[in-house]
């Protein structure tokens, strides 16, 4: 059937030739230059909008000892900021989708920044909650991989495991880097005023940020808006969110960064804690967890370009066996009383570290395609959200309530059990695919 689709316009370049194909070359086709600008900037934001975040776990024993709280009570601080990350990322897909990346990248910019500076004027529980769990939460969502699954799914369709681990690597820089520097900062200075030098350097990357060309960024390349206009005519609509949750793969990959949160976050918020109990010093303790993220960045662009080859699902399944490793190895330092198996943890368990994301954003964008990437990756991430703060809060609890460290640890071991049987018992999640196109099902083209 011969396609004829009239020539849309995008500023004064076509989105189509007569003939139905994407401009000729120099035709509002990306250089290498500025798809290399994308990665980067995406790349800066995660760095941002994670790194910064988890510092939760260095200051976590300075803050505790200032309000004299429990660790339940300090831990819930970090199921709140994972709760409102996972509603605030619904939100921010939406927003980058219909808006664009510049509004969501200045909101999160501002509400991380000023969430920190308020951080360090707390002075109670409430006052840290909301100024960490609330708008930690919501700036790290608008800073993060939400966003740039957006801004990817419309610049880059090879290689999509390689393409989209880098900018997810940006986790384990964020850990390498900011955790121990604020450690650093912490030797010099009160937590109070380190929140606030955090802050403010979030806030001075905000005039930064209007200068960028943002528009042409959540644009999208020429390609990308032809197929749409093609798969319109064709009469395939676009995958949208409404239509995504009815299909059981969305239902299967909530699941997966559900249990991979909870496996994740039961786990690495006490390491700092646990270590600097076991006698060793804090320095040295927020130095490992650094290395755990240097380890999650190799880890993520590794197994991105592994499951290129050998698929996604074999990739998951392998990862989970190696977190499960890495916690047993953690475990094992209060029964040998040595620091060799804190390195084995940060090989295993930091290699593999964050490298779902990516897997499970790759399967959204080749099983939901289309401009709605954003939103339903969102929606998904909400599943992570509730995940990393359940599996924080119940792994605090288990602590305060065994005294040790043993039972929240094997809360990390179960979640990555369930991932892992997820992965290996759902089809869709196997072949990357969904029987029902979103065309037999009621349709909302966005904008």
């Amino acid at each position: 059937m011969e396609l004829k689709v009239e020539a849309a316009q995008c500023g004064k370049q076509p989105l189509l030739r007569s003939d139905g194909l994407p401009p000729a070359h120099g035709q509002d086709l990306p250089t290498p230059q500025f798809l290399g600008a994308i990665l980067l900037l995406l790349f800066a934001m995660n760095m941002i909008g994670r790194g910064v975040t988890e510092t939760f776990a260095v200051f976590l024993l300075p803050v505790e000892s200032t309000f004299k709280a429990s660790r339940s009570q300090m831990l819930l601080t970090y199921s709140i900021f994972h709760l409102v990350y996972g509603v605030s990322a619904l939100f921010a897909g939406q927003l980058v989708d219909r808006v664009g990346p510049r509004t969501a990248y200045g909101l999160g910019l501002a509400a991380l920044g000023c969430g920190y500076i308020l951080a360090g004027s707390a002075t109670s529980l409430p006052l840290y909650y909301l100024a960490v769990g609330v708008l930690g939460g919501l700036g790290s969502a608008c800073l993060g991989m939400v966003v740039a699954s957006s801004i990817l799914s419309r610049w880059f369709e090879r290689r999509l495991g390689t393409i989209t681990s880098l900018p997810y690597a940006a986790f384990g820089a964020g850990l390498l880097i900011i955790p121990p520097v604020t450690q650093l900062l912490l030797e010099r200075f009160s937590w109070q005023t380190a929140y606030q030098i955090l802050g403010a350097g979030i806030l001075a990357i905000l005039p930064v940020l209007l200068y960028l060309p943002m528009k042409r960024i959540g644009r999208g390349s020429a390609s990308w808006r032809a197929s749409r206009l093609i798969d319109r005519a064709d009469g395939t609509a676009d995958w949208t969110l409404q239509n995504a949750i009815r299909a059981p793969a969305f239902w299967g990959l909530a699941g997966a960064y559900f249990a991979t949160s909870v496996a994740s976050f039961s786990v690495s918020p006490q390491m700092v804690a646990y270590l600097v109990e076991l006698g060793y010093d804090r320095l040295l303790a927020a130095g490992a967890f650094g290395v755990t993220g240097a380890c999650s960045a190799v880890g993520i662009v590794t197994m991105g370009t592994i499951s290129d080859m050998i698929g996604r699902r074999r990739a998951a399944l392998f990862s989970y066996v190696l977190s499960i490793a890495g916690v047993l190895a953690l475990m094992l330092v209060a029964v040998v009383h040595a620091f060799w198996p804190v390195w084995l943890y940060v090989l295993l368990f930091g290699l593999m570290q964050g490298v779902r994301g990516p897997i499970i954003l790759v399967l959204v964008t080749t099983i939901f395609r289309g401009q709605s990437v954003g939103s339903i990756f969102g929606a998904l991430t909400l599943a992570a959200g509730v995940g990393a703060a359940w599996g924080s809060w119940a792994s605090g609890y288990l602590h305060d309530v065994t005294g040790g460290y043993t039972a929240s640890f094997l809360l990390g071991v179960a979640g990555s059990c369930v991932g892992m049987a997820l992965f290996w018992l759902l089809p869709s999640l196997a072949e990357s695919h969904v029987t029902e196109r979103p065309s037999a099902l009621p349709v909302n083209s966005g904008t």
